[in-house]
């Protein structure tokens, strides 16, 4: 059986999780692993920068784009000689495209044991809220 969501957050979420995926797949370029929670009031996305410098993360936001940057540098001395090297180094770089119903004003980060929380609240107008039922003949609906 196949499940599909029709939660507009998630769909976005894995939207751009199976294109960052495929790029990755093929690319040969390092990645910044991401989960992304969506909770009653906010989202969640969690990115993996371990061995970076917190001072090096930059969060922004531009027109609806959330971009997350950090660079991890190694620096060796001159009596050390590199024999493998398997941890990527350099500037990662990820972007997630906010969906409308997100408050980007009120966006908080923080970094903790190599993972970077970002959290985003939902608009209050997007919130899910219950409907009243009206009863009685005196406040019929027209169609």
């Amino acid at each position: 059986m196949l499940l599909t969501s029709i939660d507009p957050f998630v769909q976005e979420f894995e939207r751009q999780f199976n294109r960052l995926a495929q790029q990755g797949a093929g690319g040969g370029t390092a990645i910044m692993p991401m989960d992304g929670v969506r909770r009653a009031d906010d989202v969640v996305l969690r990115f993996d920068l371990p061995g970076i410098d917190p001072g090096s993360i930059e969060v922004t936001v531009d027109r609806g784009v959330l971009t997350v940057s950090a660079r991890r540098e190694e620096e060796y001395g001159g009596d050390e000689r590199v024999f493998v090297r398997e941890r990527p180094m350099g500037t990662f770089t990820r972007r997630v495209y906010l969906s409308e119903h997100l408050d980007s004003d009120k966006i908080d980060a923080g970094y903790h044991n190599g993972v970077l929380l970002v959290r985003i609240p939902v608009l209050e107008r997007a919130k899910p809220r219950k409907v009243e039922i009206q009863t009685g003949d005196a406040k019929a609906i027209k169609a």
